[in-house]
């Protein structure tokens, strides 16, 4: 699994582990069905996990110290949720061990891909066997919810069918797709989508059964396109325009990425050409009337199951 990230996790000595890729994920759908006293939303969604990765290198530390390798640009030490992760993990082993940490971006920011709460989950994961810690599955998923909403699905290491706050998981077999996927030249803050006053939070609840009878991204809507288009025009460009070449696209989590569904790996691979074309064609003769976006690549599905991120790094 771990290979179709394009690198295999490898120790050099008991102390260090390198190359432990972080996979991004898409919502396949995601309905809004209500809210809690606590302002916490309540959802349902599919989550499915792709092959573009971040990768995280780590180094034991003896005198207890988390410390990154280098600055994330625009997210401070106090933000960056691999460190928030390390010290979940640390106060909750009581373990004098600390971590350098180092990571390689390739996930977009505020994409809606879940980058972040990938790296964390991988932190908790790698970590955990770095340490010596012994927590189970089940115990790393206690501690990432209150990292993220979607960082315990990364801890679950599968697609899965999602409820609650995004913690209440169930494991579904999804058939094999290549996927393409558009980074508008905008970020999207969670935050402000979900407090938008004209956001739909009663939508009808649906069983897994419901989705399973028609496994793809045309099942359902994404609840926050209609908040993301209104305040992000870039995005709403974005998916009209590649509507009109002939690729529907929907929003992924809360944006601003859009991503395209196809049944084989050539089928992405060709879409991209076609769009890059009409894109270098629109450049090369001064008539740019394509919205602002790059597609960062056809991405086909990977399978980390088997083995899930717990095997791979024993």
């Amino acid at each position: 699994a771990w290979l179709e990230c394009g690198h295999v996790p490898h120790r050099l000595s008991s102390v260090t582990l390198y190359d432990v890729p972080a996979p991004a994920k898409l919502n396949l759908f995601l309905h809004v069905v209500g809210r809690r006293p606590d302002g916490y939303h309540l959802l349902q969604t599919v989550f499915r996990f792709i092959d573009l990765c971040d990768t995280l290198h780590f180094e034991v530390r003896a005198d207890g110290v988390i410390s990154r390798a280098s600055d994330l640009p625009g997210v401070s030490e106090a933000d960056d949720l691999t460190l928030r992760a390390a010290h979940a993990l640390q106060r909750a082993t009581g373990t004098r061990q600390g971590a350098q940490i180092a990571l390689e971006k390739r996930i977009p920011q505020g994409g809606g891909l879940g980058g972040g709460s990938s790296d964390a989950a991988t932190v908790l994961i790698a970590l955990n066997k770095l340490w010596g810690t012994g927590l189970t599955r089940r115990e790393l998923m206690a501690l990432a919810l209150p990292l993220g909403a979607d960082v315990p699905v990364f801890v679950f290491g599968q697609s899965a069918f999602a409820e609650g706050v995004g913690e209440d998981l169930t494991a579904v077999a999804l058939p094999e797709r290549a996927y393409l996927v558009a980074q508008p030249d905008t970020s999207v803050p969670t935050v402000g989508i979900f407090s938008a006053p004209d956001l739909t939070r009663d939508s009808s609840y649906i069983t897994i059964a419901d989705f399973l009878a028609s496994p793809t991204f045309s099942f359902g809507k994404n609840d926050l396109e209609p908040v993301v288009h209104r305040l992000y025009p870039e995005v709403l460009r974005a998916t009209r325009w590649l509507s009109e070449q002939g690729i529907p696209v929907r929003m992924s989590g809360s944006g601003a990425c859009l991503f395209a569904e196809f049944s084989e790996l050539s089928e992405a691979v060709l879409a991209k050409a076609e769009i890059s074309a009409i894109m270098r064609g629109a450049v090369e003769t001064n008539n740019a009337t394509h919205p602002g976006f790059r597609l960062v690549q056809a991405l086909s599905l990977i399978h980390i199951s088997e083995p899930t991120r717990q095997e791979a790094i024993s």
